[in-house]
């Protein structure tokens, strides 16, 4: 979730339909009713922390863009003492990821895995590549499932 400059040339035009995310417990509903700006996966190392993934997948959108439709007072917030820059957003009940505002960019980071709905287009790039975690694997690169796979057996 890193500050970034968004360039126009990036910018998509959404369906009429508005775009709505929820937390994993329901609390906390928010609804995008602007366009997506850009889509992109970041690997540094403070997104793959913060999502405990390898990568975060996060749509910017400008800050009238978004509105709070529920559970806006269990947005928690936190910000990197060591880069004030750097700020979080999640629920206070179940810990999810949240959008939060880009203070440098003037933008809302919007984690996608959290959206309800297609928002019309997809990841264009992966920024901080040179971070990405060593166990990385591209997806395109190992088996893929279309359910839960048992962990005992050995692949």
């Amino acid at each position: 979730m890193r500050d970034i400059a968004l360039p126009k040339s990036e910018t998509r035009r959404m369906s009429d339909q508005n775009i709505q995310g929820t937390c994993l417990c329901g609390t906390v509903t928010y609804r995008i009713t602007g366009r997506i700006l850009s889509f992109q996966y970041c690997h540094c190392s403070r997104c793959r922390k913060f999502t405990g993934s390898a990568h975060a997948a996060n749509a910017f959108t400008a800050l009238d863009g978004l509105e709070w439709v529920q559970g806006e007072d269990s947005v928690g917030k936190f910000v990197l003492d060591a880069s004030p820059k750097y700020g979080t957003a999640f629920c206070k009940n179940c810990g999810s990821s949240l959008p939060s505002v880009s203070s440098s960019a003037g933008v809302w980071v919007i984690p996608a895995g959290l959206l309800d709905e297609d928002i019309g287009i997809t990841p264009k790039r992966s920024i901080f590549w040179d971070s990405r975690a060593p166990w990385y694997r591209h997806v395109s690169d190992i088996p893929c499932y279309a359910e839960h796979r048992d962990h005992s057996v050995k692949e």
